[in-house]
């Protein structure tokens, strides 16, 4: 199996890198510029979407980086308004990005809010077909996630779902943990208040700043989390915020920031 970027927790098919950059926002013009400083600051897990309409850009940097593909990790997603063309949806993609294969293929939203079992066993055919190594979803609820286990035999090896500290739920962590399901969540400083005086101690204490701390803590839970910025001073900052060793007692107060 190749050594991805550490730390990293395993998927199917090798190892999920716990740091990735996320692109949400990010014009597929701007793209090249932004995922080339993320590649060049150390990360090695790509986040896209077909939603996000800059697959094109997210490639050429890539491309570009002349590093191996098995160095790489990249996460792309299935619109739920392309439920009907889920096959060309993912042959779109890997076209798009350069790619003859994706580490990740997401179900981007729920279509219509419901589960789809029949949506979520194209995705499985398609790593079947060798177009992806693992598959998941994101925005899914456990009940969701329970209703595709048991009509296809496959559990989704990661749950993307917005995540910071003020919205940690012990029983959606341990849920998806128990189910064997990755959770990785996105929008981590946004849903945040980076103001928030606990994470403000603990930062200074650390000598970081209060992005770091939260990158630390999905880190400290091995919970995969997908900064995103077009900034590459800030790229660089959050990417060293995976490092910052929080205490057990460090973490248990970030948790109790949220439910």
């Amino acid at each position: 199996m190749t050594d991805y970027a550490e730390p990293s927790v395993p998927v199917t098919g090798g190892a999920m890198p716990l740091l990735g950059f996320g692109t949400w926002q990010i014009d597929d013009a701007d793209a090249p510029a932004a995922v080339s400083a993320a590649l060049d600051a150390g990360y090695r897990h790509i986040d896209t979407a077909t939603g996000y309409s800059n697959q094109r850009g997210v490639g050429q940097a890539i491309a570009d980086s002349g590093l191996p593909r098995g160095d790489l990790f990249v996460t792309t997603k299935l619109p739920p308004d392309n439920a009907d063309r889920v096959r060309e949806t993912i042959e779109e993609s890997l076209e798009q990005l350069g790619l003859d294969h994706l580490n990740l293929w997401l179900v981007h939203w729920p279509p219509n809010g419901q589960a789809r079992p029949d949506v979520w066993e194209q995705v499985v055919q398609a790593q079947a077909d060798g177009l992806t190594k693992a598959v998941g979803v994101s925005n899914y609820s456990l009940a969701q996630i329970d209703e595709l286990t048991q009509a296809t035999g496959t559990t989704p090896a990661v749950n993307q779902i917005k995540w910071s500290p003020a919205q940690f739920d012990r029983a959606v962590a341990d849920g998806l943990r128990d189910r064997g399901v990755v959770l990785e969540g996105y929008s981590p400083f946004k849903a945040s208040n980076l103001q928030d005086p606990t994470l403000v101690s603990i930062a200074q204490a650390h000598d970081v700043d209060t992005a770091q701390v939260i990158v630390a803590w999905h880190v400290a839970h091995e919970f995969v989390v997908i900064p995103k910025s077009s900034n590459p001073e800030r790229i660089r900052s959050n990417a060293a915020g995976a490092t910052v060793p929080l205490s057990d007692d460090e973490v248990a107060q970030i948790d109790a920031l949220g439910h």
